[in-house]
């Protein structure tokens, strides 16, 4: 028997899929109504109540339209999270224009790229101002509030929201166009199915933990809850990044609900407290649960978390192209992981090559239809053509467009939907939508690489990761993959740049003559950069002498989790393989042997093992005393 989570409807397993209307203004109608000395914002440089924001969202309106901004025009945040960017947001869509996120972190030409090609009418930055375009957030919130009441632009329901990129699988990221009706009817679907709660089960008082990047379309689930009457609590990168800290942080602000992926729930599980005890907040914290598939393991421990009525989790399946949830499925634990039934503004359907629906229980690709399917690619009308075609179900009204998702889904008996995988090249890792031939295409572009593939493995240092393979041109420069994967880095977000590259004479191919992906052989374990070899290293098997206790001790935690075969003083974490679930590894296996808490900010702090074994030593000193 399925359990019964808390808050959940008891009468019905699956999630309600009955329409319902709202209209286009329905966020921002909202913010006006919520009372003005609640907290809208907490962040670590400053706090907002909702009376704060929406003055400040009228400042930025009124100095965005004194500069022609309004509906259709796009407004770029090049702003890292925090209550800058939750009032830059508000007061664009208070303007009546679309806001485009470009995080700073991203590679330079990467920021300019999306900016360009979004044709963005301006640039909002807390940084100086490089151009004629752009302004400081601080020059548009300047000022004294003005006496006028919050008074949003009029828009219709198609008006443009959002402009989100993805990767792209011609090479190019892609920008996907969401209309304000659309983000207005995600937050009432999921007030309506009950995955969003308030305090007394059904109306507002909900600490929201803002957890994603601007840039990804999770963070529109997170930021669309203050228009409810939320309070947005945001989540800074040294805390997100920490399994220990981000545990701290939910009991300590006393969050409601919190939004990640698979990847980085799994070592948040067993350090969150239950409703009652110490610094555990009064309810289950709700848990939404998305990015990337959910593995059977993952799947029956959340399960054991929700009874013993520590979490309320959700599994939310959905493309940036149709307004970022299209299905959701309570975990429980039982049977296998599903990624649920349709929201409410949605319609799926499974079919097959042809357009034809499959039998239930069959294989098909799953095409979403239905309100909140976006409006397309910017600008790229042959790719919106390909992607987003006429709905072809018999009850589908003339006009009514589907989404083609390329993944590959099957219907249970229960009506919930199994998700099997990818129909294309396109793969999800840590919770980001990546197109490998993108990277193929930012490899193959550099003079020393003559052919290159990327490949999604299992087995990559213990973990997935991409691999990229690539035939070096001859006479060509240097083509060794740290030189390679150096120059990826400065075009690439950090996600994209392949955690391996293997150099090949030349490409195994099927007997028709084709690329064989599965004769590509498997990566090596990492191995130390060029240069002299250490005096008797730490090795897989076991830290060798030589080195110093804790540089001995710290050799074989990283030998174990890079799967290197050879470790020395002067390695670094990051340049053998580590990245961000690596180094959450890294610091468990260190709390686990040596009993240090050691915060994952230190490996980045101190990547060189030498480093990181002088920082231990500090902090082992400091417990002594």
């Amino acid at each position: 028997m399925t359990a019964v989570l808390p808050e959940r409807p008891a009468a019905d397993t699956a999630i309600p899929s009955a329409p319902a209307p709202v209209s286009a203004a329905d966020l921002l109608e909202r913010l006006a109504a919520v009372p003005g000395d609640r907290r809208a914002v907490v962040a670590r440089d400053r706090t907002l109540s909702f009376d704060a924001l929406r003055a400040e969202a009228m400042r930025i309106a009124a100095r965005l339209t004194a500069r022609g901004i309004g509906p259709e025009s796009v407004v770029a945040l090049c702003l890292p999270r925090g209550a800058d960017l939750v009032a830059a947001l508000i007061g664009t869509l208070t303007a009546g224009a679309a806001y485009l996120p470009v995080d700073p972190k991203l590679p330079a030409e990467r920021r300019r790229y999306l900016v360009e090609d979004a044709g963005a009418d301006l640039v909002v930055t807390a940084g100086p101002v490089t151009a004629a375009h752009q302004v400081t957030v601080a020059e548009l919130t300047a000022g004294e509030p003005e006496a006028a009441a919050y008074a949003p632009v009029p828009v219709a329901p198609g008006t443009l929201a959002y402009v989100l990129y993805t990767s792209g699988s011609t090479g190019r990221p892609k920008g996907v166009e969401i209309g304000r009706g659309a983000a207005a009817a995600l937050l009432a679907e999921l007030e309506r199915t009950g995955i969003v709660a308030g305090e007394d089960g059904t109306g507002v008082g909900g600490r929201v933990g803002w957890n994603a990047s601007p840039s990804f379309d999770a963070s529109v689930q997170q930021w669309v809850r203050i228009c409810r009457g939320d309070t947005l609590v945001m989540i800074d990168e040294e805390t997100r990044a920490d399994p220990a800290l981000l545990a701290r942080f939910v009991d300590e602000q006393g969050l409601t609900d919190l939004d990640l992926t698979p990847s980085h729930a799994d070592p948040l599980l067993d350090l969150l407290g239950a409703p009652g005890s110490p610094g555990a907040g009064p309810r289950p914290l709700t848990l939404l649960v998305g990015g990337e598939a959910i593995s059977p393991a993952l799947w029956r421990r959340i399960g054991e978390r929700t009874a013993d009525g520590t979490v309320r989790a959700v599994n939310l399946y959905g493309p940036t192209e149709c307004t970022v949830d299209a299905t959701a499925g309570w975990i429980d634990g039982t049977g296998t992981p599903h990624i649920g039934t349709p929201l409410p503004g949605l319609r799926a359907r499974v079919l097959d090559d042809k357009l034809n629906p499959v039998p239930p229980g069959e294989s098909g690709e799953l095409y979403l239809a239905g309100p909140r399917v976006g409006r397309g690619y910017r600008n790229r009308p042959a790719l919106t053509a390909e992607r987003f075609t006429a709905d072809s179900a018999a009850d589908a009204v003339p006009g009514d467009r589907m989404y083609r998702t390329g993944d590959l889904v099957r219907a249970l008996p229960d009506g919930r939907l199994g998700y099997l995988g990818r129909a294309d090249g396109q793969v999800k890792l840590r919770g980001h939508r990546i197109e490998l031939p993108e990277i193929e295409a930012a490899l193959a572009a550099l003079p020393p690489v003559a052919e290159a593939v990327a490949v999604l493995r299992e087995d990559v240092h213990g973990a997935p990761g991409i691999v990229a393979y690539y035939r070096p041109a001859p006479g060509a420069g240097d083509a060794t993959p740290e030189a390679l994967r150096a120059r990826l880095a400065a075009a690439l977000p950090a996600y994209m740049v392949p955690a391996a590259l293997v150099a090949l004479d030349r490409f195994p191919v099927t007997v028709g003559g084709k690329l064989d992906r599965a004769a590509l052989p498997a990566p090596g374990p990492a191995l130390p950069a060029p240069g002299p070899a250490p005096a008797e290293p730490g090795t897989a098997d076991g830290p060798a002498g030589g080195l110093t206790r804790s540089e001995q001790l710290i050799a074989g935690v990283w030998a174990a989790v890079l799967n290197a075969p050879r470790i020395g003083p002067e390695d670094n974490f990051f340049k053998l393989g580590g990245h961000s679930l690596l180094a959450i590894k890294l610091v468990s296996r260190v709390r686990a042997e040596l009993g240090v808490a050691l915060p994952v900010k230190a490996v980045y702090a101190h990547p060189r093992l030498r480093d990181l074994a002088i920082h231990i030593d500090g902090l082992i000193a400091a417990q002594d005393r």
